[in-house]
């Protein structure tokens, strides 16, 4: 393992084991990440993302959900291998995650300030005095003033629930920071404010980021590294460059055709026809083929493999196998 990479993960396979059937939620992914580097995590809707973060921690709510497979190296130790108490001592310490929705990350009934000062007192053995005076610190660095830390969660805003979370987060300096859609249910300004507080943060304890989220406008803005996921699998993965510059898989491209672009005049966007297929019941062979363009017979029936096409860059698509020719698209 390369001493610059703080996690590697190897063939994850987590599925979620119901009464309707096997949910394939997260297919032999891999991802490799460097310290104080930033990962965008892409794709729709139920393409395992969410899945992915919690799998990193440990936390897929199990019943139903299980890791099958893979390695997840954190730091050169296999967190899969990890007791629960050692992950305990590692979650919000060495790796931290901001949630999804922050209304429901935080405790109703403590204070902002107690639930920022609770992850010090535990991971930094601090007293309660000293664990409230950084967390009054914290909150200070998020933007928010002093006097609020003995608010409770119900009399801030959205946004600013968001930097309270984002405080706790990044309360004990962790080497890694997964953002699971931080900035979804922010309007425009404050999603802003949000994404730079979060950069300016980053850059000064040099934490190592995972960013999930729908919005490639917000990963042009912040990443470093681009892994596009589909059906549980990542099937493009490359620097920023590469991705806006000259994006190789049909659903990259398609993603990149859903968004409008000021500097062409098109009558009407090209978004990707179909749905994100059901992970009870993935498609055989490439599981993109139902809504691929350049889709041929072979398709069904061959799985690509992980094809890396120069610089790093890796497609799954059998088009970069040489077996399917790209047509072209209207």
């Amino acid at each position: 393992m390369d001493k610059n990479n703080i996690l590697e993960i190897k063939n994850l396979v987590v599925h979620y084991i119901t009464d309707d059937g096997v949910v394939e939620a997260v297919n032999g992914l891999n991802i490799d990440l460097d310290k104080g580097e930033t990962l965008g995590l892409v794709g729709e809707t139920g393409a395992g993302k969410t899945t992915t973060a919690l799998g990193i921690l440990r936390l897929v709510p199990n019943p139903p959900g299980k890791i099958i497979d893979g390695e997840i190296i954190f730091n050169g130790t296999n967190l899969l291998d990890k007791t629960e108490e050692e992950m305990r001592n590692i979650r919000g310490n060495q790796i931290s995650m901001i949630f999804q929705d922050p209304m429901t990350s935080l405790n109703p009934v403590m204070t902002v300030g107690e639930q920022i000062a609770e992850g010090i007192q535990i991971h930094q053995k601090l007293s309660y005095d000293e664990s409230m005076e950084k967390a009054i610190e914290m909150l200070e660095l998020v933007g928010i003033p002093k006097e609020r830390s003995v608010d409770f969660p119900h009399q801030f805003s959205g946004g600013m629930k968001q930097r309270v979370v984002i405080a706790i987060a990044l309360a004990c300096n962790p080497n890694l920071l997964i953002a699971d859609e931080p900035t979804t249910a922010l309007d425009v300004t404050i999603q802003a404010q949000v994404l730079e507080l979060m950069r300016n943060l980053k850059e000064e304890f040099n934490t190592a980021m995972i960013l999930i989220t729908h919005d490639l406008g917000i990963v042009a803005e912040t990443c470093n590294k681009v892994a596009v996921m589909y059906a549980g699998e990542i099937v493009e993965f490359a620097s920023l460059e590469q991705l806006f510059e000259d994006p190789k898989h049909p659903y990259t491209i398609g993603l990149f055709g859903s968004i409008p672009n000021l500097e062409e005049d098109v009558e009407r966007l090209n978004p990707i026809k179909g749905l994100m297929p059901d992970p009870t019941d993935l498609p055989s062979g490439c599981k993109f083929h139902p809504r691929c363009p350049h889709a041929q017979p072979i398709c069904k029936e061959q799985e690509p493999i992980t094809k890396d096409i120069g610089d790093n860059h890796q497609v799954k698509c059998l088009i970069y196998e040489g077996l399917v020719e790209a047509k072209e698209v209207e």
